[in-house]
């Protein structure tokens, strides 16, 4: 697929090989994973050095790069393991560590060879911490998401020639400075900054006089309820070219505990919109599951940061992954008469429609045969419908 800013890097997330490889079919340049341990998505499925293994081959050969997150706040009795984990992720010769520690990044720099990302979690917001970092020997800062744009030039030109600039551009927002966060602690005894985050900002408030134990009152409402601590989520899909104009060279996409369809749609949108394809991104990237979007601190005067809210929407539903040229694997139900979307990275078959001519299915992971499509399919491609 033909690509218009070579130079500037699309990072997708992988909660496992299946989606690190539809990442890569999608068109990422690179993947960011999880190991089992170390990183800040417990709950995802994650990669075991196995893993790692084949994915980090498989990219290798598509001329694409795998980064592994080493992101925790780690404590003493960690650091044993940390660096068992770090001469065997330079055995499996992944092409970077994302790490917010300066123990970590000590060990990475003593035992290994990696490249070394200093992740969000370090929370870098001035060019004076930026510089220190590349003076321990980061190659790329992942910037902290509530710096604007003037800010993220400053860094970039500061840093310019001495080491990479990436930002997150798409995804879930944290009621916190870059995610450091004790409500899930407190609440819950899960530990947000060591991968267990119980996500307490996403649950619904209500305010409580002490002398009054029955009585509860809104501090904002709507239909759905309370939701004082939940944040949009960040789309900077149409502001990509005044990123690019201050210095970035990746943009990240948030997301290793989303979902196979998060991961091909998301990535596929801003693959096409580096690649100079003309299309109503946000249309399309409502399609798929979300909170309202917005451009959170990076453009706003005001951040529109917060929606009382929890549900996540969309317009349309993933009812099947191709695993061949005239099958799928069974997400969702689909009915006789359907009007079936194809999300492809073939450009031949994205967008295309047609209309299921089979039966009802509604067996999800069962395999069946494609009904009634016209158009060539490709493994991964997937099929969609607008959300009934």
């Amino acid at each position: 697929m033909k690509t218009t800013n070579a130079k500037i890097e699309l990072l997708a997330p992988a909660g496992d090989v299946k989606r690190a490889i539809i990442a890569m079919d999608y068109g990422a340049d690179a993947i960011y994973l999880g190991g089992k341990d170390f990183s800040l998505r417990a709950h995802a499925i994650n990669f075991t050095d196995d893993d790692i293994r084949e994915v980090v081959q498989i990219a290798h050969s598509r001329g694409k790069k795998v980064f592994v997150t080493v992101n925790i706040i780690p404590r003493n009795d960690d650091f044993a393991q940390i660096v068992d984990y770090a001469k065997r992720l330079d055995a499996l010769q992944v092409d970077a560590v994302i790490v917010a520690d300066l123990g970590v990044i000590k060990v990475f720099r003593e035992h290994t060879k990696l490249a070394i990302h200093v992740s969000t979690q370090a929370n870098i917001t001035n060019k004076h911490t930026a510089l220190e970092y590349v003076r321990l020997g980061a190659t790329r800062l992942v910037l902290a998401r509530e710096l604007n744009i003037t800010e993220i030039k400053e860094i970039c030109d500061a840093v310019k020639g001495q080491a990479e600039i990436e930002v997150f551009v798409h995804g879930a927002m944290c009621v916190s400075y870059s995610g450091r966060c004790l409500l899930s602690n407190y609440m819950t005894n899960r530990a947000s900054n060591r991968g267990d985050c119980a996500h307490s900002c996403r649950y619904k408030y209500v305010l409580q006089e002490t002398k009054r134990p029955n009585e509860y009152w809104p501090i904002e409402e709507d239909e759905h309820g309370t939701y004082i601590l939940n944040s949009r989520d960040m789309c900077q899909i149409n502001r990509l070219p005044e990123l690019i104009a201050a210095g970035v060279t990746s943009f990240k996409i948030e997301g290793r505990v989303k979902s196979t369809y998060y991961v091909a749609g998301v990535t596929h949108a801003y693959r096409q919109a580096l690649d100079g394809i003309k299309r109503d991104y946000l249309t399309e990237l409502d399609k798929i599951s979300h909170r309202p979007y917005t451009t959170g601190f990076t453009f706003e005067p005001v951040p529109t940061e917060y929606y009382p809210a929890a549900r996540e929407e969309q317009t349309y539903e993933f009812i099947g992954l191709v695993n061949s040229a005239q099958t799928m694997i069974v997400k969702n139900k689909i009915n006789p008469g359907d009007v079936i979307e194809i999300l492809s990275p073939e450009l031949e078959a994205d967008g295309k429609t047609f209309v299921w001519q089979g039966e009802m299915q509604n067996q999800p992971e069962t395999t069946v045969e494609i009904k009634g499509c016209p158009y060539p399919l490709h493994i991964n491609d997937i099929l969609r419908r607008p959300k009934q």
